[in-house]
């Protein structure tokens, strides 16, 4: 295992020295995403955002973003931005939680968030800059810059019987990433079922699972996944997968200072749009969906929403117990959730009571 790590580090290594001097020295930033080109996300992005960041910037800063696995495989974007082989990358911190479980928190507190603009002034203004920064600093060194964090996106939940409560989850077999949202799902009496994404719809089909953690309302919609699972919930119970943007440290500091606030802020403002756009998107499906004899769009109650938040907390605080990174990353979260009125102030558990204890 050592042999085939040192082989694909060397490999990564001769890549890089062969492009660093372009990649530095382009015009433009190429960025590795996690979207795939026919993605409405990614669409949108390119249509919208992408020529706004040159007029932000006076034209001293353009951005190539590519589609995932353009250059390396997902998994393997932050190490590929710290070495220089791409300049940045726009992916989701999630795919790192195999390196430290503070990259779970940090990529989807699940059913923590009502909607991205919390969990983006989170990022921006909560403290979810600095605990991802210290995280990627934990795996690469001081060489790569988190420039900003957040999802663009609430999850739907297709599911082909109906799911209309906690209750309702129990002994339901629902494909799930491993990790956090599985931990969550199996705490509500459900199955997880570990099953790649591509699996999803033959999956649904032949009755393998009867529901699936898989995208937004819209994306769910263009897959075909509720030709054959009827019961979507929405707006979704669980999943709020984030993004991050960073860039290469040298790339960063090559920047000026008026660049870089541009480029922070270019990223947040398109991702608050990117989200109220996916949101119309949905809501017009949604709306369609439900003139549709054969079909059921469920919206849970908010008592059911609250019931579920709280046994995922328990898996949170599990989580949070991994790493000491992990614990960070959970506590800032909790402070900015008690602060905007997502939790309640007294609504102190036995992470936080174990912090006090310390500090006392």
């Amino acid at each position: 295992m050592q042999i085939r790590t040192l082989a694909h580090s060397l490999t990564l290594a001769s890549v890089a020295l062969a492009f660093s001097g372009t990649a530095q020295a382009a015009d433009e930033l190429k960025v590795q995403t996690s979207f795939n080109s026919g993605d409405f996300a990614y669409q949108y992005l390119q249509e919208n955002w992408v020529p706004k960041l040159k007029e932000a910037t006076g034209g001293d800063v353009t951005i190539n973003l590519m589609p995932t696995g353009s250059v390396v495989p997902y998994k393997e974007t932050m190490e590929a931005v710290a070495m220089g082989l791409l300049d940045g990358d726009m992916t989701a911190p999630a795919y790192f939680t195999g390196k430290d479980p503070v990259f779970a928190l940090m990529g989807d507190l699940i059913a923590g968030y009502d909607k991205p603009s919390q969990f983006l002034d989170f990022c921006q203004n909560g403290g979810g800059e600095k605990v991802l920064q210290q995280a990627i600093e934990d795996q690469v060194g001081d060489k790569v810059q988190v420039v900003g964090c957040g999802p663009y996106k609430r999850e739907a939940l297709v599911a082909a019987i109906p799911i209309r409560s906690v209750e309702d989850l129990e002994g339901v077999k629902i494909r799930s990433p491993e990790g956090l949202a599985a931990a969550v799902f199996e705490r509500a009496g459900a199955t997880p079922v570990n099953i790649p994404f591509s699996e999803v719809y033959t999956s649904l089909q032949q009755g393998v699972v009867d529901a699936a953690d898989a995208s937004a309302y819209v994306n769910n919609d263009a897959s075909g996944l509720h030709d054959i699972a009827k019961y979507p919930i929405y707006p979704g119970i669980h999943s709020m997968s984030s993004q991050q943007f960073t860039l290469n440290q040298e790339v960063w500091e090559s920047l000026d200072d008026e660049d870089r606030k541009a480029l922070h802020q270019w990223f947040y403002d398109a991702f608050n749009d990117l989200a109220g756009a996916v949101q119309e998107q949905d809501e017009k499906l949604v709306a369609r969906d439900k003139k549709k004899d054969d079909m059921t769009v469920i919206d849970w109650p908010q008592e059911e929403r609250d019931q579920f938040r709280k046994i995922a907390r328990g898996a949170w605080e599990a989580f949070g117990e991994k790493s000491d990174l992990a614990k960070q990353a959970l506590q800032a979260h909790l402070e900015y959730m008690r602060e905007t009125g997502l939790l309640e102030g007294s609504d102190v558990k036995a992470t936080d009571k174990a912090d006090q204890n310390e500090q006392n």
